[in-house]
């Protein structure tokens, strides 16, 4: 070793255990449990990011992606990054400075693209509502025709609230103004139905750690043609380099050009993930979600319990928010939950904090006997008994 070094600081050099975590049932507004299988192929062997067999797994992932979220868009990717890394790739590549962007905010997650659009130099207007409430077609039909924006920003399932938008005829009111709509699908793909291509949605992104059951770190991008064509005609260069759509469908793409080190075993993760949504079919899984949103519904009701969003058409099967009872401390039950059962549940934030509970029961963890622990472990802690 060259003499002339600085000598080795050991400050640092702590001695630790080998890794051993708690084994919690994470049901709260995510992420959720993997699946074993899931967990398994995580695990396998690397090949690199080039490697002929990875490109042809490449290839399936895309192709399992377009029949959970029921499209043939071409530009349909995970992003390598969480969830909120293809929400910004969804506004960075649509947005040029100066466009007017419409955000519909009732909740947090509206607020985030309102938040993220700005920094990308749109003109952003918002409109919003209640937290728990959704929007009428007739309220996004004014605010359209007031502003007339270049993409109109939506949440499908609003995971701070527990609320469903529904999103039927907003795509074809979308296309009269001349409009991309954009939608946040984090909490509902592979747990709630969702039509990409039936219901006109230009611009959709999502989680693989919610109701795909894969661990964060991979996030499901698609896009449209229309707005495909708004990113080719950009006259600027996209703002954010990593995430630039441009480059990344050449990677994804027939040419297969190098931009980023993918990260192997998360597509590893994301592809068994995406299997076994295939394997369910989405009709039985987003029956089964629904099935245990009911049945959990109806065990909070009998324990007293009253659920955030009143009218059940429009709550999520896969997050429930449920309302906290006067003189119970929020943090409190949740705190006990984890300590006495090992299972996580959160509280809400914003206006809703300390007043709700967030209950999610997405893909591998969306079961009848997860509903009844749950409901048991919550009459223990609320009640003693």
């Amino acid at each position: 070793m060259n003499k002339n070094l600085p000598s080795i600081n050991n400050k640092h050099r702590i001695n630790t255990q080998q890794l051993d975590m708690p084994p919690r049932l994470l049901l709260g507004p995510g992420p959720s449990n993997a699946h074993p299988r899931v967990l398994q192929a995580l695990s396998m062997r690397q090949v690199g990011h080039l490697d002929p067999r990875f490109i042809h797994l490449m290839n399936e992932i895309q192709s399992l992606l377009r029949y959970a979220w029921q499209t043939d868009n071409q530009l349909t990717i995970p992003v390598s990054g969480t969830g909120s890394a293809a929400m910004e790739a969804s506004l960075a590549n649509t947005i040029e400075p100066g466009d007017t962007v419409l955000i519909a905010i009732n909740g947090y997650f509206g607020h985030r693209l309102a938040d993220m659009a700005a920094r990308y130099g749109a003109n952003v207007h918002t409109i919003e509502k209640s937290w728990g409430e959704v929007f009428h077609p007739d309220e996004l039909k004014t605010a359209l025709e007031k502003h007339r924006p270049a993409i109109l920003g939506l949440v499908h399932a609003e995971t701070s609230t527990g609320a469903r938008q529904p999103l039927e005829g907003i795509g074809e009111l979308c296309r009269n103004y001349d409009c991309l709509l954009l939608v946040d699908t984090v909490t509902s793909l592979g747990g709630v139905p969702l039509f990409i291509d039936a219901w006109q949605i230009d611009i959709a992104y999502s989680g693989s750690q919610k109701c795909l059951s894969c661990p964060p770190g991979l996030a499901p991008l698609t896009l449209g043609p229309r707005a495909v064509e708004k990113l080719n005609r950009r006259r600027t260069k996209v703002a954010n380099w990593y995430l630039d759509m441009s480059m990344l469908s050449k990677y994804w793409g027939s040419e297969r050009t190098y931009h980023h080190t993918a990260p192997i075993n998360m597509n590893y993760a994301l592809r068994e993930a995406l299997r076994l949504v295939a394997e369910e079919g989405l009709e039985a899984r987003w029956e089964r979600h629904q099935a245990n949103a009911e049945l959990l519904w109806a065990g909070l009701e009998e324990l007293g319990l009253a659920c955030h969003v009143t009218d059940k058409s429009l709550r999520l099967p896969s997050l429930t928010t449920v309302r906290v009872p006067d003189g119970v401390d929020a943090k409190q039950v949740a705190a006990r939950l984890l300590h006495d059962y090992n299972i996580e549940i959160a509280g809400g934030f914003g206006p809703l904090a300390g007043k709700i509970w967030r209950i999610g029961l997405m893909g591998f963890n969306s079961r009848a006997e997860n509903v009844m622990l749950l409901l048991t472990a919550l009459k223990s802690v609320l009640y003693g008994r």
